[in-house]
């Protein structure tokens, strides 16, 4: 009974949050554009067409996770409702135009976001004091077996006040005395072998606790599996990657168009970086480098030059460590910032070698050093390489590839263009987060996998670092 109240409330709050949103663009739709329109709606056309808005309001801000109260922290949480609300006003802004038959102003739909922008920040303020005030922090456990550290990020990622973190305990002695967990309201379970996670499972069903599960790679690859019957049985199917023909013919034709659409669009930032890059150091003004698609099949990718020449002269395969890397030249410092050196991937999605939306495409020399120790990291070949992609959108630079190769299988077991269209949309909110750029700091270690990167990122030193992690893990 608490949960459904919990859940009703909340999601009361949030249908005010997409009212007050809505109430400056209706203010603006009803005494300004509405008395424009070359044919009058009248009251029912107008309210179709605020309920337009509110639509678009409320998609846009699940796809940006703008409506979670209890998780978000303040910046992020404005953030993404701003930019749910600019997607929705420049949506209504083309109905505006088709509606009246010439451009309309802008003015008013400026000083209508400006309004949701703050409109947001006090709903989120007010709503995220409202929660911990009336929802106290969920009394919790964290179960580990290979990866601990889980509640650190639980401080790190501000949900404290949330999930009071009250026991910590490796899995072997959890099983000793799974009663440890009476009281508890929530369990985590970190990196636990399907065998043991699953007595744990089951208490927590059995007893009405909350479970929250990092999965391992046999778990997402279940994710995508069909349900069927066979024998009178129920049965889950699992293969290769193998959408349909309809969806890859789809996602070719999306590829085409907004690859056409960004090389017209952005030609004026094409110019601007092109001449910037020569200008600097009179070198060469693109990069080719050997990158790994489809079934591992090798491509030369195209980016704008953002270090120096002779940045690999040892020949030695590294990452990047963001805006600390030396080897960056001063014009490639900001053009990695805003994403710029990317632009000429266009051309390789235009080829064919590339899609918007897939997995990282990798360099060979990096992906066999992984493969050394992650046999399974080749999986993430079955689709083909994006420019984008769910690791990108929802992992960092610095994510570590165990956690990148769970994302992109994760995308792997729920191919549609639905998700692709979704992936494309979330992009543009980690475009301007400084987090999504970070490379590997010197000395830097995530609190979900022990392994050691040095400011040189040294992929042999990562390697090892993810053996100590895995000595005892098994593949799946």
């Amino acid at each position: 009974m608490e949960g459904i109240k919990h859940d009703i409330t909340l999601r009361l709050v949030k249908v005010l949050d997409a009212v007050l949103v809505t109430v400056p663009f209706a203010t603006a739709w009803l005494l300004y554009y509405a008395e424009r329109t070359w044919s009058p709606f009248y009251l029912k056309g107008n309210w179709a067409v605020i309920g337009l808005f509110l639509f678009l309001y409320a998609m846009f801000g699940k796809i940006y996770d703008a409506f979670l109260v209890s998780m978000n922290q303040m910046f992020e949480a404005v953030y993404s409702q701003s930019l749910a609300a600019l997607f929705s006003d420049a949506v209504m802004y083309v109905v505006s135009w088709l509606l009246t038959k010439h451009l309309p102003s802008t003015v008013p739909l400026l000083f209508v976001f400006s309004c949701q922008v703050i409109f947001a920040a006090i709903w989120f303020k007010l709503a995220n004091r409202w929660y911990y005030s009336v929802f106290p922090p969920k009394k919790s456990a964290v179960i580990y077996d290979m990866r601990s550290g889980l509640e650190r990020l639980v401080e790190e990622y501000g949900l404290a006040k949330k999930f009071d973190i009250c026991l910590t305990e490796g899995v072997g002695g959890c099983l000793k005395d799974i009663r440890m967990l009476e009281g508890m309201d929530a369990v985590f379970l970190s990196g636990i072998h399907s065998h043991d996670r699953n007595i744990i499972l089951k208490y927590c069903v059995e007893k009405g606790i909350e479970a929250y599960v990092i999965p391992r790679i046999g778990d997402t690859i279940m994710s995508g599996a069909k349900q069927m019957h066979m024998f009178h049985l129920p049965i889950l199917r699992t293969g290769r990657f193998n959408p349909s023909p309809a969806y890859l013919v789809a996602k070719r034709l999306a590829d085409i168009l907004f690859s056409l659409a960004g090389l017209i669009i952005l030609s004026p930032a094409w110019i601007i970086t092109a001449i910037a890059v020569k200008a600097e150091d009179g070198r060469d003004i693109f990069y080719r480098q050997c990158r790994l698609t489809k079934d591992g099949k090798k491509f030369d990718v195209l980016k704008f030059r953002s270090m120096k020449m002779d940045a690999e002269e040892d020949g030695v395969a590294r990452l990047s460590t963001g805006e600390n890397d030396e080897r960056l030249t001063k014009v490639g410092r900001i053009i990695r910032k805003i994403r710029l050196d990317e632009l000429p991937q266009l051309l390789c999605i235009l080829k064919g070698d590339m899609s918007i939306v897939g997995p990282r495409p990798e360099r060979p020399e990096i992906a066999r050093q992984y493969e050394e120790e992650m046999p399974e990291f080749c999986l993430r070949l079955q689709a083909k390489a994006g420019l984008t992609g769910y690791a990108q959108v929802y992992g960092k630079y610095n994510t570590t590839p165990y956690d990148k190769l769970q994302m992109d299988l994760m995308y792997i077991a729920h191919p549609g263009m639905a998700e692709d269209f979704r992936i494309m949309l979330a992009t543009v909110k980690i475009l301007f987060l400084p987090e999504s750029t970070e490379g590997v700091e010197e000395g830097a270690v995530t609190a979900m996998e022990e392994a050691v990167v040095t400011k040189e990122d040294n992929l042999e030193i990562s390697i090892d670092g993810m053996k100590k992690k895995r000595q005892t893990e098994e593949i799946g």
